[in-house]
């Protein structure tokens, strides 16, 4: 059999001899013949089992512990003449520390009452009423407001790495918007999420904001459209497509978006100037003729019927 032979340097075998030395005469100091026994009950002088007691010897580093019975009581061994501090603690109590005094390898028995931990506050019932509120007045135009309620909330709840995606949105709704620093927040929260699909939407808006059309494009091709849930994102991408006279890349966008979103009038629309930049017109007259058609009052509904006339001609 092959021998692992490892070499340690002789200055450095010195300082781990050494502090395995030390170590052990730290637990030396904290091990002795001293017995501590004690009861816990609570506040109507019950017995409370189930306790977790530890005991420290000041100090040492080295922890003693056992765990009160159905009486209540509790013994640990073992430990040595001096000053050492105990603690107990139990889910829905307050924790207790006590210090005890060992002598002459006797230790005094140790009493204690446990009384009822006060409830714990939800910080979620906070944190929902103060998105809440920066909410309410995002919509009434005080951005900058909004957002020190955000970034109040991220410095007392560091873990909600959720806040960060709002935080983006209000750099998002600047005027005008500050797209970089929308995505600098809006990464943090999606390194936490990469699989939510609003997150990821969101990021594509900002980056067709920016102009980075190829990187938008290459998130929403990413994305399962099945588990989307409002269109426009994508609607935005077909725009873009049409501007760039992709007019068949377009149509085939919005025919996919027609299949999972079929109560969206719009799309309609969007897929007839598709057509238009393909010069399908036929198809075209077809969907923007639809579109009126069902509806009539929409804000693009004029625009087709422009569209219609010069169809027409």
């Amino acid at each position: 059999m092959k021998v692992l032979r490892i070499t340690i340097p002789a200055r450095a075998a010195v300082a781990f001899i050494v502090a395995v030395l030390l170590a052990s005469s730290a637990l030396a100091q904290s091990k002795g013949n001293a017995r501590l026994n004690g009861k816990v009950v609570d506040e109507q002088g019950q017995p409370v089992a189930d306790v977790v007691v530890k005991a420290q010897m000041s100090g040492q580093t080295e922890v003693f512990s056992g765990t009160s019975d159905k009486k209540g009581e509790f013994r640990i061994n073992g430990l040595a003449n001096g000053e050492w501090k105990v603690e107990l603690a139990k889910v829905g109590l307050e924790t207790a520390t006590e210090m005890v005094e060992v002598k002459a390898d006797k230790a005094p028995a140790l009493n204690v009452t446990l009384k009822k931990g006060a409830p714990k506050a939800d910080p979620m019932v906070e944190i929902n009423a103060e998105l809440q509120r920066a909410a309410t007045i995002a919509q009434s135009g005080k951005i900058a407001e909004a957002r020190k309620i955000y970034d109040d909330l991220l410095v007392k709840y560091p873990s909600i790495y959720q806040i960060e995606g709002f935080i983006a949105r209000t750099y998002a709704a600047e005027t005008p918007p500050d797209i970089p620093k929308a995505l600098e927040h809006l990464k943090i929260n999606l390194e936490k999420e990469p699989a939510n699909v609003e997150l990821k939407l969101f990021q594509a808006e900002l980056l067709m904001e920016s102009g980075d059309k190829a990187g938008a494009k290459a998130i929403l091709d990413a994305i399962d459209m099945t588990q989307v849930k409002d269109p426009y994102t994508y609607i935005n991408q077909a725009i873009n497509l049409i501007n760039e006279k992709k007019g068949v890349e377009a149509a085939d966008l919005l025919t996919k978006l027609l299949a999972q979103f079929p109560t969206v009038n719009e799309l309609y629309y969007y897929r007839g100037r598709a057509y238009v930049a393909a010069e399908k017109l036929d198809l075209a007259r077809a969907d923007l003729e639809k579109f009126v058609s069902l509806a009539p009052a929409a804000k693009e509904a004029a625009d087709a019927k422009r569209i219609l006339d010069q169809l027409k001609k």
